[in-house]
């Protein structure tokens, strides 16, 4: 287990995140102090937030996260004519006493 503190962390990330991939724990420390855990995702037991359970279920290749900006909000459209339902059901209607004898 490796220690480093935030400075270090920052200047040289991507070589910590790398450990991290490999199943190191890397205790970060803020002037001496532990404050956090850099660890695979893999490696973590429970997470709490939704945001790092789905990131969990991603890792394992279990979910795909969106990668799309949420849909706007749909324009309602308005049609002139008789409701869609309505139309539907007549054309299921038979229209001829031929169409009524041969339905099951």
């Amino acid at each position: 287990m490796a220690t480093v503190g935030v400075r270090d962390l920052k200047n040289r990330l991507t070589h910590y995140l790398g450990r991290a991939k490999r199943g190191e724990e890397v205790v970060v420390t803020e002037r001496g102090r532990p404050v956090a855990i850099l660890a695979s995702i893999q490696s973590a037991e429970k997470p709490r937030s939704l945001q790092a359970q789905l990131a969990k279920l991603a890792a394992s290749g279990l979910v795909i996260l969106p990668t799309a900006r949420r849909l706007t909000r749909v324009r309602r459209v308005r049609v002139a004519g008789p409701p869609v339902s309505r139309t539907i059901l007549e054309d299921r209607r038979p229209s001829s006493p031929m169409q009524r004898c041969t339905r099951d």
